[in-house]
């Protein structure tokens, strides 16, 4: 449970990679902040969206500072996926750096202001149809864990088979170990080599459309294969 006082204040991730590359996580009751964001070629910000909203919340907004490019704000709906999001990240790997989560004073995220160009580095989520927290109470809630190998599958198209899956999430970049399918062939679970891997292939393929408009669903378990 989160106190009171908890969510009179702003909480502060701060990422930090080894290799003198930082990446920081601002989360307040309703915010996220990331330093020293350095990613291969992709531009963070549609990359913490799937992993937040996914898994530990729903982020309603995303900015890179103008001046601190390695630095990104994230506002979650709620101090409580603010702490969820501290908790489970803190120390886990992500494109070969290790993370560090701390806390900060910051408030919002504000947007741009109207006819102003920011370079494209603010993003808002605020009305995604993609959130799976909006509703008290959810289901969701109950099935959050820590980063993980084996990832749980879901909403998958019967005629998609374990083959199509593996291929799927090889080209991730990672190597899947074991897969399994639940009896209705609606979920299945499939572990990678590493947790690294598990969460590369969560932010490139949550909400991934299998097609006839089957969007695949993919979290971390806290099962084994």
């Amino acid at each position: 449970m989160v106190s009171s006082n908890f969510h009179s204040k702003l909480d502060f991730f701060f990422f930090h990679f080894n290799d003198c590359s930082i990446f920081s996580l601002l989360i307040s009751k309703s915010q996220i902040f990331c330093t020293n964001y350095s990613l291969p070629s992709i531009f963070p910000l549609d990359c913490f969206f799937p992993l937040l909203k996914g898994v530990y919340g729903d982020a309603q907004r995303v900015k890179i500072l103008y001046n601190k490019k390695d630095s990104a704000l994230i506002q979650m709906a709620d101090g409580n996926q603010a702490q969820l999001a501290m908790s489970h990240l803190n120390g886990q790997k992500m494109y070969g750096k290790i993370i560090r989560v701390t806390l900060s004073k910051h408030q919002t995220v504000q947007l741009p202001r109207e006819g102003l160009d920011d370079q494209g580095l603010t993003k808002d989520f605020t009305n995604s149809p993609l959130h799976r927290f909006k509703k008290p109470g959810s289901k969701n809630f109950q099935n959050i864990f820590p980063p993980s190998a084996t990832l749980h599958l879901s909403n998958i198209p019967q005629d998609v088979t374990e083959e199509d899956l593996r291929v799927l999430f090889s080209n991730s970049g990672g190597t899947v170990k074991a897969f399994k399918f639940f009896q209705d062939h609606k979920m299945a679970l499939l572990q990678m080599s590493t947790v690294e891997e598990a969460i590369q292939a969560l932010i490139d393929l949550h909400n991934y459309n299998m097609g006839d408009n089957h969007h695949l669903r993919v979290s971390f378990s806290k099962s084994t294969i």
